[in-house]
């Protein structure tokens, strides 16, 4: 078994968003292509999108949505930063994502270090976003924390401790959040590749073997039944 996947299995108990909901709480949330065009969703009204996220909540007596990691997305079509001229477009998401008001308590995932942060400012960006360095039995990796508050970038600096379950950010609203309904990317990382407050979070189908590679499924380490 890879060694990464094997060290996030052994995890108990993460939590990396409002701690006080229990995972039974939770619903499930797709965000595919074929499920967006069907219900013709205001991809690019992050507050009709907002109340569509509410529904969904409450139609399910729920208080979390979540899901994504490895869905092909019409989410990113407005936004240049996922296509170029002449480059495939990039509409696979690997990370998690987890539906809630702003405002809602970000925890790190796990003990280690803040490895870098950054504003990441484009339209359908991350906009704050925080990036931990962790360590275990011998291993160096990573978890990434986006769509925050600017605030939550307040304070902070490189290389400074945090404890599992600490609370390390509060979740941004639009458009400072990148310009969407409120939630956290969270994303584990094997390798920054040399990134600093930044990393992709969706590719593109030909690099996809690289990034379900470095980029494994967070729910390995949540848990979410």
């Amino acid at each position: 078994m890879n060694k990464l996947i094997e060290i996030l299995q052994k995890q108990k108990n993460i939590k990396v968003i409002a701690p006080e909901i229990e995972y039974e709480d939770y619903v499930a949330f797709d965000l595919s292509a074929p499920t967006t065009d069907k219900l013709n969703l205001p991809l690019t009204d992050a507050n009709a999108f907002e109340d569509f996220v509410e529904s969904h909540l409450t139609k399910n007596n729920s208080k979390v949505a979540y899901g994504g990691y490895l869905e092909h997305r019409n989410l990113y079509q407005r936004s240049t930063v996922f296509k170029d001229v002449n480059v495939e477009e990039r509409n696979i998401h690997i990370g998690l994502d987890l539906w809630i008001k702003a405002g809602t308590d970000v925890l790190a995932a796990l003990d280690g270090t803040i490895h870098s942060f950054q504003n990441n400012t484009a339209l359908g960006d991350y906009g704050p976003a925080i990036i931990l360095e962790h360590q275990i039995e011998g291993l160096t990796f990573y978890t990434l924390y986006g769509h925050l508050s600017l605030e939550s970038l307040d304070g902070k600096h490189e290389g400074q401790k945090v404890s599992k379950g600490e609370i390390i950010a509060q979740l941004g609203a639009p458009p400072i959040n990148g310009d969407y309904a409120p939630h956290l990317h969270f994303q584990i990382i094997k390798d920054l590749q040399g990134k600093k407050g930044d990393y992709p979070g969706v590719c593109s189908k030909t690099e996809l073997s690289f990034y379900k590679e470095n980029c494994p499924d967070p729910n390995l380490l949540l848990q979410i039944k």
